[in-house]
């Protein structure tokens, strides 16, 4: 890599570090988009860009939310009752998606199917729909089956769930500070499911380039995870000071970019 690959990484991993100690997310969604133009600079093949981005992307999110989580446990902020409610169905449907259904999926579909659930997710987050007053979280075969879809679709996309998980845990009247701390929890099962199954789902694929541990280029994850690590901590904090309505806006305008990048990187893989 040249040192402006280096140093975009760089600056992309401060990033993602910090919106995911401020937004509950994993920030490997966020990092997707950066990672295709760091290595379409790099020339990969083109019919894995994307699987690779999103695959890393997952990777530097077992060291984000580890940070995360350390910070939000200090204030109690975390329902760990949720998280291991969660856990089970996480990692089931994570490893599906990320062995499975992610090496079955070309480049263009993977594409679009990223940026429709991004924009699903945006909208919910910036018109805050308030939920019922009377609904509550479903039982445990219901937060089982939830999570296994939750973690199938999470691993497609390479994110952490709190696009899925967030939304929901809003919808059954979970405080929305507990539901975006509790998600950097639900983030780390899906994240060591996701990955494991990236890596010998796509294992000995020939278009891999070297440093690759299957979909996951090694040193992009190392280059961002050398800084989210201190910034996730920071967004932590940052958490604590804005109000609910603030949260949920600035996880919506940004899920929004996101999904507008998608959206074009699916149109030139489908060749419109």
């Amino acid at each position: 890599m040249l040192l402006s690959d280096i140093a975009m990484l760089l600056l992309c991993g401060g990033i993602a570090g910090f919106l995911a100690g401020l937004l509950g997310i994993g920030g490997g969604m966020i990092l997707v988009p950066f990672m295709i133009l760091v290595f379409n600079h790099l020339h990969f093949d083109q019919s894995i860009i994307v699987h690779m981005a999103i695959a890393s992307g997952m990777a530097t999110i077992l060291f984000t939310t580890t940070s995360a989580i350390w910070a939000h446990h200090k204030h109690g902020s975390i329902d760990w009752s949720l998280v291991k409610s969660f856990s089970p169905g996480l990692v089931i449907g994570s490893l599906v998606g990320g062995s499975e259904i992610f090496e079955a999926l070309n480049t263009s579909w993977l594409s679009l199917f990223f940026a429709i659930f991004i924009v699903y997710s945006s909208i919910q987050m910036i018109i805050n729909k308030k939920p019922k007053p009377g609904r509550e979280l479903p039982g445990s075969l219901g937060l089982f089956s939830f999570g296994t879809f939750a973690g199938a679709l999470s691993s497609l996309v390479g994110a952490g769930g709190a696009f899925v998980t967030v939304p929901f845990m809003l919808w059954c009247n979970v405080k929305p500070h507990v539901a975006m701390a509790s998600s950097s929890g639900l983030g780390f099962p899906i994240a060591v499911a996701a990955t494991i199954g990236y890596m010998f789902g796509s294992w000995g694929n020939p278009n891999l380039p070297p440093g690759s541990l299957g979909f996951i280029y090694l040193p992009a994850v190392a280059c961002i995870v050398a800084v989210s690590i201190f910034t996730a901590p920071l967004g932590a904090r940052m958490a604590r000071k804005l109000n609910v309505a603030q949260l949920k806006r600035i996880f919506g305008v940004m899920l929004i970019f996101l999904a507008a990048f998608m959206f074009n990187e699916s149109r030139k893989a489908f060749g419109f």
